[in-house]
């Protein structure tokens, strides 16, 4: 058993890893997002859903099959990340099809948001609250759909920054790990190379 555990790379470590934690954040604020902002008969709810559901999951599917497959880790890293970018422009067009701001990240929110290091929906709902009276919110921002929407969408999108920007090196890494140290099939070679040579 101890020499399989050897054999097999180091894997399924996903819930501690920052970019799952922003994902799965993400996503369960879609869920409620679109249920309050998108008209249920509209293919963008289950579009968003399924494109912040397909971050997180393939974030962990992608680490636990790192036991056995780098490659196939790397691989669905990489349909993660495109699926929070898929997310990312569904939010953005929400601003803009209702002519809402999306903050820069110098706007005074968006350096509030940042600060705060939101991880939690309890935190991402209690600075919805606060930023509801900041007067920073101008009502030229959301004169064309409900102010805490702009306020979430904004969130999500400083979230998602975040999340694509760990992906991003997650990848990188994944990518380096691959050419230095090749995978489970060359791992296996290697292995039986030796045993010959113990013989």
């Amino acid at each position: 058993m101890e020499d399989n555990k050897q054999l097999l790379f180091p894997h399924g470590g996903y819930r501690k890893l920052k970019s799952f934690q922003l994902a799965q954040l993400c996503f369960d604020i879609t869920v409620r997002f679109v249920e309050l902002y998108i008209p249920k008969n509209s293919r963008t709810t289950d579009q968003m859903v399924q494109a912040a559901r397909s971050g997180v999951q393939n974030i962990a599917e992608g680490s636990v099959a790192s036991a056995t497959s780098k490659k196939t880790e790397l691989k669905l890293t990489n349909v993660a990340r495109a699926s929070l970018e898929e997310l990312r422009l569904d939010y953005e067009d929400y601003l803009r099809q209702h002519s809402c701001p999306q903050w820069a990240k110098d706007h005074p929110l968006a350096q509030k948001f940042i600060r705060r290091r939101i991880s939690s929906m309890e935190d991402f709902r209690n600075f919805i609250q606060w930023a509801k009276l900041y007067d920073a919110v101008s009502s030229a921002d959301v004169r064309n759909c409900p102010l805490q929407s702009v306020i979430a969408a904004n969130g999500v999108l400083l979230l998602l920054d975040t999340a694509c920007f760990l992906l991003d090196r997650q990848l990188a890494r994944l990518a380096a790990d691959f050419d230095n140290n090749g995978g489970f099939s060359e791992r296996m070679y290697k292995r039986r190379l030796k045993k010959k040579e113990d013989i």
